[in-house]
């Protein structure tokens, strides 16, 4: 039974570490003048994985409560404690998580950043020019 859950670390591992890949394009996208060509597939792509990686959380706590361990995190420590193999794969999932929270977060900056200023540059596109001084339809200057 331990086999399954060392399985299941393992393409938990696997899948975290697709969705850190998928962060790092998303930081190139969303830095780059044009960013919206890529986003969507890259949103499209992340949901794919956020899904895998829940199922095989819950895969794994499953796997976790049939050995007789407490599910979560604390369950996980209990049955990596005295299991090298499952611990390797028990310490590169959990650097794995931090370091795509890291990017995750960094990423939602770079979100706000874009949105606010697209909704600085809207409301100056927004703001109405003052009659005076421009062409009427006629060609002319109001007034003249």
């Amino acid at each position: 039974m331990k086999d399954a859950l060392l399985a299941t670390v393992t393409e938990e591992v696997a899948a975290v570490q697709a969705f850190e890949s998928l962060l790092v394009d998303e930081e190139k996208a969303l830095i780059a003048a044009q960013p919206l060509p890529a986003l969507p597939g890259i949103v499209e792509n992340k949901t794919v994985l956020t899904e895998r990686i829940s199922a095989l959380e819950k895969e794994r706590d499953a796997q976790l409560a049939a050995l007789g361990f407490p599910t979560g995190f604390v369950g996980m420590e209990a049955a990596a404690a005295g299991d090298g193999p499952l611990a390797e794969q028990w310490a590169l999932l959990t650097a794995a998580a931090r370091r795509a929270k890291q990017g995750n977060n960094n990423n939602g900056v770079l979100i706000r950043t874009r949105m606010e200023y697209n909704r600085k540059a809207l409301a100056a596109l927004q703001v109405a020019p003052s009659k005076a001084g421009f062409y009427g339809p006629d060609g002319r200057l109001p007034g003249t």
